[in-house]
This record gives structure tokens, sequence and C-alpha cells, in this order.
């Protein structure tokens, strides 16, 4: 008997539509991209599927999924990662659409398609791209069913639902599940397949770009969202079961909050756990984000925390500049205040600053420069800031390229020419620079990084300095109708029933 031949894939980058740096393709060469048996390799049990970032991930679990039985034959086709960061350009998406395409049709017969999109990518002038790599692979592979998964922070759209035979989503933040929802995905897919399940599909679209405190899964007022994710999939009543929080920096008109609900072959059940979770969604909507301190209110915090900074480290989060949210990393406001306000305390700090780094890669350690950083990849987030310092270590890192440490006074600046992505310690170690001996780190990040850090961070500062991650910045952005928080929204149902092609403008039913 034939094996199921079941290709799989990946295209994944978060889109800050804030953020004027575009994404290229090259942008993802540089930092993970991976094609044919270089990525089945990475995908075994003891490969690195996303070297220096994740060992195993959603391929790797897709791909354990399918060991489990006989009757499955992976087929690897590539996978492109990129850091958050603004729009792809047109010729960034269409190369890797056509990538998609030429793959599928040289694998010959699939009977299925497996896609890890980050559900929250943005592309100048095309809107809901991911849904075209799902429409890509349903064509390129026959008619094969596409299986999806998506990160927590997605924007799923009707036409995505349509398209795929499934979308589940992470179903915890800080994120650390993803290997699981590859697996998941895996095994649906194969059941499908096998003929056990008839997987149908119900979602929500909510207008809502914020709430739920600060959406972490192990704490309320989100907590009891998430265990009825997990219990409706322990229980048996859905397939899958997913709520998304949306990427609130997106450009897309039906920006918000939804539900996903998958069952087996009964709609009403569906339809009945979709509501449900919405109305638990819409309830939190009112639990705003924390207000953050600004850099001169956390500095003195920071420097009030003596025990903190004798056992560990303070950590400061600059929430306003979150590289792993699509903000440039070029950000100049904490980094001024600490060095004019604090400049005893020894603090290390990344900046985003390819132009200074390739002025300074030809000079020698432990000269000493004039040079002014920021304001050349995000001027309008970046104010120009002309430093003197010594040239401590020059590196070549990869995934943050040419690197050259700068120490004035206390503040020792890791200026790099790739996206500073500081979840992990190691991202200082790496510059050439001992954690451990820090005051202060200055963290780009929201969340993930206090998992790798919990071992050193004595106390954890959140930091506004005004940027493309401020949370209050995308009340800006065009929507389709009102939104929560920006505008009184009284209720979900009509912009979910528009958005799900059930009413039309006037609040008939068309569907």
């Amino acid at each position: 008997m034939a094996r199921f031949r079941i290709a799989y894939a990946r295209i994944n980058q978060e889109t800050n539509c804030l953020c004027p740096v575009q994404t290229t393709f090259d942008d993802f060469r540089s930092t993970h991209f991976l094609e044919g048996e270089a990525l089945a390799r990475a995908c075994d049990a003891d490969g690195y599927e996303v070297p220096g970032m994740f060992r195993r991930v959603e391929l790797a679990g897709f791909r354990a999924a399918l060991a489990e039985g006989d009757d499955a034959e992976p087929v690897p086709l590539f996978s492109a990662w990129a850091v958050a960061s603004g729009p792809l350009t047109r010729p960034c998406f269409d190369a890797l659409n056509d990538r998609l395409e030429a793959g599928l049709k040289a694998a010959g017969r699939v009977d299925a398609v497996y896609l890890a999109l980050h559900g929250a990518m943005g592309v100048r002038d095309l809107r809901d791209p991911e849904s075209r790599f799902i429409e890509t692979a349903t064509r390129a592979s026959g008619g094969a069913p596409v299986m999806v998964t998506h990160d927590l922070h997605a924007n799923l759209t009707e036409d995505r639902v349509r398209g795929a035979l499934a979308v589940i989503s992470y179903k915890t933040n800080p994120h650390r599940d993803h290997f699981a929802r590859g697996r998941q995905a895996g095994r649906l897919l194969l059941r499908a397949l096998r003929g056990e399940v008839k997987p149908v599909t119900a979602w929500r679209s909510l207008p809502m770009y914020l709430g739920g405190g600060t959406t972490l899964d192990v704490l309320p007022p989100m907590l009891a969202v998430y265990a009825r994710l997990h219990l409706a999939e322990r229980l048996g009543t859905a397939l899958a079961a997913s709520v998304n929080m949306c990427h609130p920096w997106n450009s897309d008109p039906g920006l918000g909050w939804s539900t996903c609900v998958t069952t087996n072959n009964d709609r009403d059940a569906a339809e009945r756990l979709a509501d449900a979770l919405a109305e638990m969604c819409w309830a939190r909507k009112d639990a705003l984000p924390p207000v953050f301190a600004d850099a001169t209110t956390a500095i003195a915090e920071a420097r009030a925390a003596r025990v903190a900074r004798k056992l560990g480290a303070v950590v400061l989060a600059d929430a306003s500049d979150v590289v792993t949210a699509g903000a440039s990393g070029e950000n100049t406001a904490l980094l001024r205040a600490l060095l004019t306000q604090a400049p005893e305390l020894r603090s290390y700090a990344p900046l985003r600053a390819p132009h200074t780094v390739a002025e300074l890669w030809p000079r020698v350690e432990g000269e000493t420069v004039d040079v002014t950083l920021g304001g050349v990849l995000d001027p309008a987030h970046s104010e120009p800031f002309p430093v003197r310092g010594r040239i401590l270590h020059k590196r070549e890192n990869p995934g943050f390229g040419r690197t050259v440490v700068l120490a004035c006074e206390g503040l020792h600046l890791v200026l790099t020419t790739g996206p500073a992505i500081t979840i992990k310690p190691d991202f200082f170690t790496q510059a050439g620079l001992d954690p451990w001996k820090a005051d202060v780190l200055v963290v780009k990040n929201f969340f993930p990084f206090r998992l790798f850090f919990a071992p050193l961070a004595r106390k954890t500062i959140y930091v506004k300095t005004r940027g493309a991650t401020d949370f209050d910045a995308a009340a800006g952005l065009t929507f389709d109708g009102p939104m929560h928080p920006r505008d009184v929204v009284g209720d979900w149902r009509g912009a979910d029933g528009r958005r799900r092609g059930q009413v039309g403008p006037s609040g008939t039913r068309v569907g």
C-alpha cells in the first residue's frame, strides 16, 4: 500500500507596518533558510531546526507525528524565517511564493501539505499574503489539503480559514509549544487522510487589538481562556481550539483577536465553542497592558535595586523598540538616558547600527572614537545620538553579522549589523561581554527573554521610550470599523459578521 506523501514548509515573519525597514529575500537567507535534505536533517531527533534560536520546533514536531506510524512519507520543501521587521517587498513575497510552487511541482505526487506560517505577515500593496501561500500550495499540489499552524499573534482571515484543512495556533505566551503544535498538526492531518476524522472549522473575529492584561498563559486574566482550549482538546470536544491575540501593528483593516475551533464533522459544536471563546475574550477586553515606566523612572528604580544588582542584574526591556515584534532596534532614547543619568552603572545594551559598524570595522580595538548613533534606519523613532567611546571588541556573529562593542563610560554598547535579538544572555557573551558583571542589561523583547534570563535577572523593568512597538501606536492605523480600545465598541458581533461574510454593510444577512 502506497504511503501518504506529505510536503512541508515554513514561511515565517511577523511584520510591523510602522517599521520603515523593509524585509527582503536576503533577510530570510541571512536569518534562516534550509531546503530539501538539509531541512530534513535539521528536523531529525538529533537535529537543530533553527540554529541559534530553537532546536526542535514546528517542523520537527510535525515529522515526529508522521514517524509514529508507517503510512506517511515526509517531503521536505524549505524553511524560511526572517526576524520581525517592516513589510516584505513584493519581490521578496513573489520569490517565496514562487519557491513554494516550484517545490511542490518538483515533488511529484503529494497527498497533503503542511505550512508553518506566522499569521501576521505583511507585504507592501498586498493584503493577507499568507492566504496566498495556502492558495498556491493547494493549486500546485493538485488540490491536496493544506494544514496550517500559526503563532499566537496571528491575524486570522476568512480566506485562511476556508483555504486550510485546519488552523492550529500556539497556546503559550511566552511561546514554548512550537513542537507540540507541529505534532498536533501532523497527527490531525494523518487522521484526516486515513478517513478517521472529517475536520470542520468555525471561527470568530473580534474588533479589539489589545486586552487580556499581560496575555501570559500562566496568569489571569487569560489563564482561564487557555485552560478552556486545552480542556476542549483533552475531552475531544474539539480536534483543535485556538485563540489568536493578533499583532497590533499589522496594517490589515480587519485586525483583531480571533477564535478558531475545528471539530470532527460537528459544525454546531464548532460554532458554539468558537462563540463561547469569543465571549470569554471579549469579557477581558478592558484588562489592558500595564503602563510602563519612562526611562528616568526605570533608571532610578534600577539604581535603587542594589541587592538585585549584586546578586545578578536588573533587566530593562525597551518595550518601544522590540526587535522581535518588528521594531528597527535603533531607538537611542534609553541608551542616552543611561549614559547621562547613570554613568556609574555598568550597563550592556544592544543597538542596531550597520552604518556605524561599517565605519568602525577598519579601526583597531582599544581606539577611542567619536560616532553618531541612530537616526538612519527609523529616523521617526530614533534621535541621532553622538557619543565618544573605546572599541572593546569586534566580532563576526551568526545572525547579527559584524558587531562592535563600544565602551562609553559605564555604558557598553553592542552595535550590530543585523537585528539585535536579545532573547538570550549569550547575545552579550558572543559579543565578548560577561552579563554577570553588568548592573543593567537592556533587551529589546517583550516576553521570551524572561525564560532565558531567569537565572540572571533579579529584577525586570519595562520601559516606554516611544517607538514602533508602543501599544498606543496602533491607534493611528486604519481599521474596517470601530476598534477597541481606540474606540467605544459595544458589541463584537457586527464586526465579526462582516469579516466572516455573514452580514453586508447594511447589516442584512448574506450567508
